[in-house]
């Protein structure tokens, strides 16, 4: 049932029992859901947004990675495998494949309408996003799942052995809720940094924060280096159309590279030129690359990237637009709560993870996880998780919960000192991203910019766990300044310990590959950052 059928009386809190609660309501989050509850688990998914239209997924048309099954998929496999820097895991990938195109056949039989190709059969390697998430909820819903729209959390419960729930704000009736639950999937995403970019808007690291409270490690974080090419002022971080794009500057003349040539194809190598274009000034393109046929398939597939212009009056494939580059994080970084088994638990009991909030490392290695990889990981992660949380809900030992659970959550809830009336959420984050946002710091990466901005992040943390606090549904504000905080800290440290460049992780003081690094950066602990090596468990995985 959706939240508005949960029935509470005024403002008195929410209590609620189940053996499974998910938290995050993208693709990955639903299809924990589903798979918990198609295994027989009560389910409650608990959103931070509305179930079908909250997340990066919801307001875009995105691929998936479609392998059908056959003797090209380990060929597939390997080609992909090649691109990730010597950091993705094979047998991953091939699971992720071989799940990912059982669920889209699923999707099919359960009535989701793919588009046919030219010889009749369906092409279900498409998915139209606000279609996709609509018929999501309504398949949640169908399946008995208890859907909480609007009720971010704010964090986890233990009983001191295990993960038993979690709890937070029902932003609309202004009252706290918990849920008692003997298993939990985070599913709540990457983390933008408060990008302005597409369905970003509630992406704020807060499952990192929330799984490293608990004890996890996270993994990857030095992979957030991804940036899209958008029309100036807009959040439109779609590249698709700019691989038909040549570059200029602000006086009209062409933007050259290294070798005099035009800069042309912005989202494949020439993007590091853009990339320094912008650091010094303004960048204009023009998509005159794409023949008039091209034109017209380029707004039929990709038709919310031609609507800033059109109101703008301009024609984009004649005329000069500014662009910027936007950082996308975590979102289309590789970063996110490591792995420690088959099924995505994260190595802390009861507590599983899924889609962006987990580290895609298996799947992308180094590189971006883009659209394809990504749409297909949030399917397979995502069932994964939701089966894996209900065997380990119906294993568990605890009866009738019955244990004492306590909250884990403490920075921006509950400060270690007294609390500042000055410091402001607002003003925190924009502190964050003035270290992790400019072209100059974070897409060219150098040892002492990166020791200086996490520096600068450790005394604002400093500020945030020891004097930030607020109180009623101001307190999701204060947990999101929190946990982009502490997203920012995890991602400077792993980039400061890997000492090479590898993918999108790019040090200008260390230019070249490492064979020694060809290994995971992990990172943990909240008020103490700690580096490690990743020891990941791959029993079980086949091959």
């Amino acid at each position: 049932m959706s939240s508005d059928r949960v029935k509470s009386t005024g403002n008195d809190p929410l209590h609620l029992q189940a053996d499974v609660l998910v938290l995050g309501g993208g693709p990955s989050g639903a299809w924990a859901a589903l798979a918990a509850a198609e295994d027989g688990a009560r389910v409650v998914l608990a959103d931070k947004g509305y179930l079908g239209t909250s997340g990066a997924t919801a307001p875009s048309n995105t691929g998936t990675w479609c392998v059908p099954p056959g003797e090209n998929r380990g060929q597939a496999v390997e080609r992909r495998w090649q691109r990730t820097g010597g950091l993705a895991d094979q047998r991953w990938m091939l699971r992720c494949v071989d799940q990912a195109y059982e669920n889209l056949v699923k999707l099919s039989e359960w009535g989701y309408l793919f588009p046919h190709e030219d010889d009749g059969r369906l092409y279900i390697a498409n998915l139209r996003g606000p279609d996709y998430m609509r018929f999501m909820r309504r398949r949640v819903l169908k399946a008995g799942v208890t859907v909480l729209d609007h009720h971010p959390a704010l964090e986890l419960l233990s009983n001191g052995d295990a993960i038993t729930g979690a709890s937070g704000v029902d932003r609309q009736r202004n009252r706290d809720w918990s849920v008692e639950a003997k298993a939990v999937v985070l599913a709540t995403g990457g983390c933008a940094f408060h990008e302005r970019i597409l369905g970003a808007t509630g992406l704020t690291g807060d499952g990192y924060l929330m799984a490293a409270e608990a004890g996890a490690h996270l993994s990857g974080m030095e992979f957030t280096g991804k940036y899209t090419l958008a029309p100036y002022e807009t959040s439109l971080n779609k590249g698709l159309p700019y691989r038909w794009a040549t570059f200029y500057r602000e006086d009209g003349s062409p933007l050259l590279d290294a070798n005099g040539e035009q800069v042309s194809n912005g989202i494949g190598e020439r993007e590091k030129d853009i990339a320094k274009a912008l650091i010094d000034g303004p960048v204009f393109a023009r998509l005159d690359h794409a023949e008039p046929a091209l034109q017209d398939w380029l707004r039929r597939g990709q038709p919310n990237c031609f609507v800033p212009h059109d109101r703008a009056g301009i024609d984009p494939f004649k005329d000069l637009f500014r662009i910027t580059l936007r950082a996308e994080g975590t979102v289309r970084g590789t970063g996110g709560i490591m792995l420690a088994t088959v099924d995505c638990g994260t190595g802390v009991p009861g507590l599983y993870v899924a889609g962006d909030a987990a580290s895609r490392e298996n799947m992308t290695g180094a590189v971006s996880g883009g659209g394809a990889v990504n749409s297909s990981w949030a399917i397979a992660s995502g069932w994964w998780s939701g089966k894996g949380a209900s065997t380990y809900a119906r294993k568990s030992a605890r009866k009738a919960f019955r244990s004492i659970s306590k909250p884990l959550g403490e920075a921006g809830l509950r400060p270690a000192g007294n609390a500042r009336a000055d410091l402001r959420t607002a003003q925190i984050i924009e502190a964050v991203r003035a270290e992790v946002i400019p072209l100059e710091k974070n897409y060219f990466r150098d040892g002492t910019t990166l020791h200086t901005s996490s520096e600068r992040l450790e005394s604002l943390w400093n500020d945030v766990r020891q004097h930030l606090h607020t109180e009623g549904v101001d307190r999701v504000r204060s947990r999101e300044a929190a946990s982009i905080t502490a997203s920012a800290r995890w991602s400077l440290a792993s980039a400061l310990a890997r000492s090479e460049s590898r993918g999108m992780h790019r040090r200008a003081d260390r230019p070249g590959s490492d064979p020694a690094f060809a290994r995971r950066i992990l990172v943990s602990g909240v008020d103490a950052v700690r580096i490690g090596e990743a020891q990941i468990s791959r029993e079980g995985i086949a091959s």
